[in-house]
This record gives C-alpha cells, structure tokens and sequence, in this order.
C-alpha cells in the first residue's frame, strides 16, 4: 500500500510540474504579444532612456507631513494591482521602499488608463502626482500621469512559485534582492560596515593602499591557492591568498599605518563559514605590537557596531552577545586546560603529546610536534566554546610562521585570534622583523610543502630582503569582513553576504 501511495504522490507531483510550466509558457507568450503590440503602437518602453525622478518612497513616506499635497516624480517596479473599474491602485518598489500609488482614468485620461490596465506586475512605472493620504489612511500618490518605462517578460517568483529554493535565491540573486526585503537589507547593511571600517581606519591615520592581486608567490597565510597563466611573460601566477607580504614591505618603505580592504582567493573547500573568494581587511601599524592590534580590534568592530546598528549588544542565531570592551583574553594554553582538561604547560616532549591526543580520541600525524597538537586540541575542545568576544593569545611557532616569538617563551608567538559565537573573526601578530628567523621558518614551510602540504608557505626571497633593510616592530591584523557582516546582519551563511556566491554551474 505505501509503494501504491508513493507512486501516487510522484505522479500528483509530476502532473503539478507539468501545469505549472504549461501556465508559466502561456504567462510568457501572453507578456510578449503585449510587447509587440506596444512596439506596433510605438511605444516601445526598451526605447526609454531617462525619467527624471524627484523623490524616493521612502523619503515620501517618512516626510508625508511636508510633502502632503506636494506634486512628486516617482519610478519602481509594479509588485501588485488592483483594478476597481474606473479607479485602480498599484504599489511601486523601488530602492528604499514601496508606495501606493492610486490611478483614476479622470485624471490620467481612458487611453493611458485602459494601457495602464495591460501593465504587468514586475513591469518598471515612472508616475507623476500628488502625495495625499486615502480614507484608510495609507500614504499614496495620486497619479496625473504615467509612463511605462520597461516591460517585464518573466512573471515574479512570488507570484509562482516563490523564492523558497536557497540554491536558486544565490544563483539569482536579482530574483532574492525583488522579492525578499530582509535580503535588501542585509547587503544595504554590508555597504554601511565596510563604509564604517574605512571611516574608523582613516580617522585613526591609516593609508588605504592597493597590492597586486596577481602573484609570482602566494604568500601571507596556509591556504591553496588558484593558479593561472600570463602568457606574454610565460609563467604561472597565482590569485592572492592574502595581502600581507606586499604590506609588510610598505611598512619597511616608511608608510609606517598603511590597511587594505578587498577580495581574496583560496582553492578550498566550501561551507557556511567559506567560499573560494572572500573579502579581508588588513591592517599593519609601525612600533606597536599585538596587544595594541587587540585594542585596535575591539574598538573598531565595537564602533561599527554602534555606528551601523545604533548598538553593542547584538543577537546571532538566537544568541546574545555582547561586543562592548574589554573582551576576554586568554592564552592558547589556558583555553586547552580549561577545555579540555590538558595542561600543555606540564607537558614536556612530543611524544608525551601524542600520547595525550590519542587518549583523547585526536587523529594526529606520526611526527606531529608539542605546538601542532596545542593547535589541534583548541581546534577540536575549545573553540566551539568561545560565543562571547574572546581573544586567544600565544599560538605555537610551529603554526605561525610569519609570526615574532615570545622573548620568555620562544616555543609560543605573540599571536591572537579573535573569537565570536565559536568562529575565528580576526588574526593579529607581533610581526617577525628578524630576517634571519623568517628565512628559517620560510626553509621550514618548503620542507612541508615537499613533503606535500599544498597550504604551506613558499620561500618569498624578495620578502626576506626587504626584512634585511630593516623592519620597525609592526602589529599587523586581519579581519574577515564576509564573517563580521554574518555576524552583525544574524546571517547563518557565508553566501547570505556575498551577493553572488561561488555556485556550482548546473547540469
């Protein structure tokens, strides 16, 4: 009986598909036919090149008091008519909002009425009228005179078959940006935070540079990157995995407070918290050092907060938190002993490590050292733990190889990650201005990479000379800008931020 009724619902649901398509091929025959008909007619809305537009929904709306009985230009895309005879009603959407607009054949005249009456919801309505309020109150324009400023061919997915599918809401994203309102909103927020971060880095000093996207080396941080080829030159490039190294030398130049804000590229796997292209925001400053990057980090993601959402106490996904400094520091080794119950600092050898990480059920690589598995325990116990703004502090060297040893400690770094509700936010140093060191850490990473690590870093010759000139003592920061937005926006997903989304092409 349940195969019966299976067989039953595909069939129902078949039959469903089939009609919907035979209605939406019919809705797309019947659009176009009024094309023609308006281009017999000469009137051809593709043929509109400008209207002058005085005012936005949402200024009317918000200002009616002043703008009552005040003739206004408007233009937006018709999402719903109501046709009452020898009146109709419309709302407009445009940028900021929608508004009612009210049509009334006396005023517009039969011909423009009866064209109007022919008008398609999606279609794009220049009006020309005056602001009034109706007898139930809602804000309106009363229309004098209308022009159809481009035809809609596709009819809009709420009307249909809605917006429910997330794969088709990131592959469209013109179709999401229509129908969804809180989707607007999300990105009109994006603009305004990364507006905030340039603002609050300028005020403080710093020089907005640009670095090539387009390396010989990429070099900056352990990831994969995309490779292409120049042809000219004949050799290989790679998208830019970071921009730090191209940074670090304008501070040995003497720009001394320099940041860079945009796109980055790693050939990696994909997940809410990661696409293969991403923004960042780098900050280097001379003569200070990773406490003062931490106090750079909780004032400008506090400040753009407040100054985007009015405040410091935000929800994400149901869970409050609360960006108002000072944030919580703790050390790398303090979180692991607090976490999971292992305290690195009465462990003496590598091997004593393993042995740990295998009591603790943690797959480690035969050979792995002390720092390694360090890292691999806050990975695993720790970092899921950290929802309130929480600075860890003093990584291992084996994990940080751009990064300036610890004078007391020189098995650990002045490192820090920050961390909000469990997902790394930002990575800060004390930069490595020893030439000597960083060669040897370079040599350490081309070992790796021989011994088939595609994320470790290659030797940057030219980086290491430019250390040799001398570099000041440097703090340097990074700020994943798509994992602030998600944060600050309660969006779940990477792709929720980023307009168009790295998608798998289909079929």
């Amino acid at each position: 009986m349940t195969n019966i009724n299976n067989i039953d619902e595909k069939k129902q649901q078949t039959n469903a598909e089939s009609q919907d398509l035979q209605d939406l091929n019919e809705i797309l025959r019947i659009r176009r036919m009024k094309l023609e008909e308006l281009q017999k007619n000469n009137k051809d809305p593709y043929k509109v090149v400008k209207y002058d537009v005085s005012h936005s929904t949402k200024f009317i709306i918000d200002n009616f008091e002043d703008m009552e009985g005040k003739d206004v230009s408007i233009a937006g895309r018709i999402m719903s008519k109501r046709d009452m005879g020898k009146a109709s009603f419309c709302d407009i959407q445009d940028r900021d909002g929608r508004i009612q607009i009210y049509i009334r054949v006396n005023e517009i005249g039969e011909e423009a009425y009866e064209g109007f009456k022919k008008f398609d919801i999606g279609d794009f309505l220049g009006v020309k009228g005056e602001v009034f309020r109706t007898r139930k109150g809602e804000i309106s324009v009363k229309a004098s005179e209308i022009q159809l400023l481009s035809k809609s061919l596709r009819p809009l997915p709420e009307k249909w078959h809605g917006l429910k599918d997330v794969d088709l809401r990131y592959r469209q994203r013109y179709l999401d940006l229509i129908v969804n309102p809180d989707v607007r909103e999300t990105f009109i927020t994006r603009s305004k935070i990364i507006r905030a971060i340039r603002s609050f880095l300028d005020e403080r000093g710093f020089l907005e540079v640009e670095t090539p996207l387009l390396n010989v080396i990429p070099g900056g941080a352990n990831a994969r990157p995309f490779i292409t080829h120049h042809n000219t030159l004949d050799i290989d490039l790679y998208l830019r995995i970071a921009p730090e190294l191209y940074l670090k030398r304008l501070i040995v130049g003497g720009l001394e407070k320099v940041y860079e804000l945009g796109r980055m590229f790693r050939n990696e796997g994909m997940s809410v918290k990661h696409n293969p292209e991403f923004t960042l925001m780098e900050v280097y400053e001379a003569y200070t050092d990773y406490v003062g990057m931490m106090e750079l980090t909780e004032s400008l993601i506090s400040k753009v907060a407040e100054e985007v959402l009015g405040t410091t106490v935000i929800t994400y996904q149901g869970e409050k938190v609360d960006l108002t400094p000072p944030w919580i520091r703790m050390t790398m080794i303090e979180a692991v002993k607090e976490y999971a119950g292992v305290d690195f600092d009465k462990i003496e050898t590598d091997e004593e490590a393993r042995q740990i990480a295998k009591e603790k059920s943690l797959e480690v690589e035969e050979g792995a050292t002390k720092g390694e598995i360090l890292f691999l325990m806050f990975e695993e116990f720790a970092e899921k733990h950290l929802v309130q703004p929480t600075f860890i502090m003093d990584y291992p060297v084996e994990v940080s190889p751009l990064t300036k040893r610890k004078p007391e400690r020189p098995e650990l770094t002045e490192r820090f990650e920050l961390f909000i509700t469990g997902r790394e936010m930002a990575n800060a140093y004390s930069e490595l201005n020893d030439p000597i060191d960083q060669k040897e850490r370079f040599l350490d990473q081309v070992r790796k990479r021989e011994a088939g690590d595609e994320e470790a870093n290659m030797m940057d010759e030219d980086f290491v000379t430019a250390l040799e000139y001398g570099m000041p003592p440097t703090g340097g920061l990074g700020i994943g800008v798509d994992r602030l937005v998600m944060l600050l926006t309660d969006s779940y997903s990477i792709r929720d931020v980023l307009l168009f989304p790295t998608m798998k092409p289909k079929d």
